[in-house]
């Protein structure tokens, strides 16, 4: 089974390692459509930024947990609603819920 990778800035990924944000965002569109929808994966890969292949220290590997689609207003996204795919980074399997 394959797994999804994910590059991520350093706020992002530094909250997530620290367990304070348990969904990473990626917008709902055709690229990201295909790399997501019906497919399964093993485990999310989080990279800090683009690390060398030998640094563990930014690279996180966490079970995949499924997504969910919602609605959300983001500084990223140009403070618009837009539609994004959560996808669930939670390393703690309790603050998770039905898994798509």
């Amino acid at each position: 089974m394959a797994d999804l990778h994910l590059a991520l800035k350093g706020e992002y990924f530094d909250a997530i390692k620290a367990g304070t944000k348990t969904e990473e965002y990626r917008m709902v569109c055709p690229f990201w459509a295909m790399r997501i929808e019906g497919r399964e994966f093993q485990r999310v890969i989080l990279t800090r930024g683009y690390p060398k292949r030998t640094d563990w220290s930014r690279r996180l590997e966490l079970p995949w947990r499924g997504y969910t689609i919602k609605t959300i207003t983001h500084p990223h996204f140009g403070n618009v609603p837009i539609k994004v795919y959560a996808i669930r980074v939670a390393a703690n399997a309790d603050t998770d819920k039905k898994e798509m």
